[in-house]
């Protein structure tokens, strides 16, 4: 048994990019929103930093994961802290992370240092303090600006909270400033998402992102609701959110850059381009995953399993991923970028006859108008009546009816290519 980065070869390395992205999970959250099934550990309103020692420990253990780990040799561009609400953190926490992530992998000058915060998790002595340890793009999980639809969801913030930290957050001038929303919750109207948009849009933060609901079984919406029906929004009406959401935002001077998110020029989230472009990523604490030289491994989803993983040296025993894995991958993330696929690269890594087959397959789409071809000068070209795809250019998904069809291109491409 080895660990993760030492059960790779130095010619498995060469073969591919080597990883200038690292997430860091923090599982913590006052309570679990009704919607959420990631790996999170609940700790309730006992304050920050320390509850019982929880989260002291699980920063030693994470920092003890970071330590063991094997540098690759290039520093780190990103880093994403993601939960569960990484605002439980102290500042002093958050700092020694970043400390021994720049000790063991160094962090490039530029870097983009990402962190999620939840209102009411923080003050304004915690953001700067943030801010000062290197923290450069903060995502506030707003999700809604109606009191009624945060207590549906199971939030622990109100909307007085949000408003309190768009106040503070706009004090300590961060470069980098992301809005969080959902679409189709519970008794959720049209009205009320328009009203959401128009709010967002008036606080002009650098970046937003729109995620439609999708009800996970073993959640409390689960357990209690059917997709499509009442109290949640039909299929129709989720479909006019979306587009509502894409014509307020982008006539507001956001790109929308992939499915379900949308920036100012220049404000593009850097380290979720690494993963729609699947580029290797390092990946540490509970419920993680990684992405290294062709090898994705997960961590345990509960402290227990995690720290004696981390006690056990994090010894694993990967696979390489199959090519097939690996071209499907590719297309399922490199479709939800408003780019969309690189052909040039496509043909380089795949072969001409893989991109043959896909072609055949997205040929109907291309019909309807739900995928476009451009050229290598960005004109988009009809290719109706060709039988063969041009091995370079870009291959995308139009918007809207593309990214709102995307499910059915991509269940085709997963048949043909399985």
């Amino acid at each position: 048994m080895r660990t993760e980065l030492e059960s790779l070869t130095k010619w498995q390395i060469a073969d591919f990019d080597i990883p200038t992205s690292a997430y860091i999970h923090i599982p913590f959250c006052r309570r679990r929103c009704y919607y959420c099934d990631f790996a999170v550990s609940i700790v309730g309103d006992k304050g920050r930093g320390d509850n019982s020692g929880t989260i002291v420990e699980y920063v030693e253990m994470l920092c003890r994961e970071i330590e063991i780990s094997t540098a690759l040799g290039k520093p780190l561009e990103t880093v994403f802290f993601g939960g569960g609400t990484p605002s439980l953190l102290s500042v002093e926490q958050l700092a020694h992370i970043l400390a021994v992530l720049e000790k063991q992998f160094g962090i490039a000058a530029n870097a983009e240092i990402s962190m999620e915060v939840d209102p009411g998790t923080f003050d304004l002595a915690n953001l700067k303090g943030y801010r000062n340890t290197g923290v450069n793009r903060l995502s506030l999980g707003v999700q809604a600006f109606q009191d009624e639809l945060l207590k549906y969801a199971g939030r622990s913030h109100t909307v007085t909270d949000i408003f309190v930290a768009i106040e503070l957050i706009g004090k300590v001038g961060f470069p980098e400033f992301s809005i969080d929303l959902i679409s189709g919750l519970p008794h959720q109207t049209l009205e009320q998402w328009q009203n959401s948009l128009e709010t967002a849009i008036s606080i002009f933060p650098t970046h937003i992102s729109v995620y439609d609901l999708i009800v996970e079984s073993g959640t409390a919406f689960g357990r209690q609701y059917k997709p499509g029906c009442q109290p949640l929004p039909s299929d129709d009406m989720t479909v006019q959110m979306y587009k509502l959401a894409q014509k307020a935002l982008t006539s507001a001077g956001y790109g929308h850059y992939e499915i379900s998110n949308y920036a100012q020029s220049g404000h593009q989230c850097r380290h979720n381009r690494v993963y729609w472009e699947n580029r290797p990523f390092y990946g540490f604490g509970m419920g993680a995953a990684s992405y290294l030289s062709g090898q994705r491994f997960t961590r345990g989803r509960t402290r227990r399993e995690y720290y004696e993983w981390v006690t056990s040296g994090c010894a694993i025993d990967c696979q390489p991923a199959l090519t097939g894995d690996i071209l499907l991958e590719t297309l399922m993330l490199g479709l939800r970028l408003a780019e969309g696929l690189n052909l040039s690269a496509l043909t380089r890594q795949f072969g001409e006859k893989t991109l043959e087959e896909m072609w055949k397959c997205l040929q109907p789409y291309h019909r309807q108008g739900w995928v476009q071809f451009v050229d290598i000068d960005g004109k988009t070209v009809d290719l109706y009546d060709r039988q063969d795809l041009p091995n370079c250019g870009h291959l995308h998904l139009t918007d809207p009816e593309g990214f709102l069809f995307s499910n059915t291109i991509l269940a085709a491409l997963f048949e043909r290519f399985q």
